[in-house]
């Protein structure tokens, strides 16, 4: 619908200056902060935030190859913005999220709405329970990795995929929706749903089939397609789908396995989080995606013996 607006009776004198909108506050400058910075600046004020100052200018690479500098206001924790934030999204690594949303506390207000954007689960359910404001919980198959070569300061997408944002006992969900609408509007294709815990461990099932065995062989997403990997991924899928079915969690549409050959195929030009992790010499989060599963097996007396064997390799 077009609007149109009376410029005699809306009109703001030159002298008195626009007052600043609330931000969307993105707390952690990696991959999964960038691309969500650089979309979402697109439909909302944006402030990109890391223990160390973000780069003022990055790139987005598209999937398509296409390259999209944008400007990006950036902060510390210790020099946040004086105006409150409209939302705060943590994407820091999982084993990073409390103390990072301890960092917060006091300095924003407690009703701020909080999106978490972690792998594996477990702080989701301990930040849910201890932040004052809602919480929402959002899982992706978005693909993206840092470049941070000299001159470039860019995030590449490589793939494209889909998110899914909710409350993990259902509630909130207007805030839920409003969300997702504006994802998608700013091109990240986006869901709200009232069953996120289900759809968190989906995710758990998908990463722990991917991440560990490419990150160990320190080899792109679609590598896995190919001998001797595909016959891994396989064996996992089959120890994942065990404690699933035990954990009460129903199969995909199409099952395990299909599932996770989805996102290979969506992601295969990718480098996963936990190699980035490795290649960059950061711990990675194999505790958050593989302890709750090695967590549900030994409650259900479930083998996992390729499972043990990834955790007990993977730094």
């Amino acid at each position: 619908m077009n609007t149109t607006i009376d410029s005699t009776t809306h009109a703001r004198p030159a002298h008195q200056a626009q007052p600043e909108r609330p931000s969307h506050w993105i707390v952690g400058p990696g991959a999964v902060g960038r691309l969500l910075a650089m979309h979402l600046v697109r439909q909302v004020p944006v402030t990109l935030i890391g223990r160390r100052e973000p780069p003022a200018r990055l790139t987005l690479t598209t999937p398509e190859g296409e390259q999209i500098p944008r400007a990006l206001p950036g902060a510390t924790r210790d020099t946040l913005p004086p105006t409150p934030p409209a939302m705060i999204h943590l994407t820091t690594k999982a084993q990073s999220a409390e103390a990072a949303i301890a960092a917060l506390k006091g300095r924003v207000p407690a009703t701020t709405p909080l999106v978490l954007w972690q792998n594996g689960f477990g702080v989701q359910e301990t930040l849910t329970r201890s932040w004052s404001g809602p919480v929402l919980c959002a899982s992706t198959t978005e693909g993206a990795f840092v470049d941070d070569t000299p001159q470039r300061q860019a995030v590449v997408h490589a793939g494209h995929g889909r998110t899914v944002i909710g409350h993990l006992d259902g509630t909130y969900p207007d805030l839920a929706g409003w969300l997702a609408k504006t994802l998608a509007a700013a091109g990240l294709p986006c869901q709200a749903v009232d069953n996120i815990r289900v759809r968190l461990w989906h995710k758990l099932a998908v990463n722990a089939a991917i991440n560990p065995l490419v990150a160990r062989f320190r080899i792109r997403n679609g590598q896995l397609r190919d001998r001797p990997f595909r016959p891994m991924v396989e064996a996992l899928v089959t120890e994942l789908a065990l404690i699933m079915a035990a954990e009460g969690m129903p199969a995909p549409t199409g099952g395990w396995s299909a599932l996770v050959w989805g996102v290979v195929e969506a992601t295969a030009n990718n480098r996963a989080s936990m190699l980035q992790d490795v290649l960059a010499g950061h711990p990675t989060e194999v505790d958050s995606i593989l302890g709750p599963l090695q967590a549900a097996a030994r409650r259900h007396a479930i083998a996992i013996p390729r499972l043990d064997a990834l955790w007990a390799i993977t730094p």
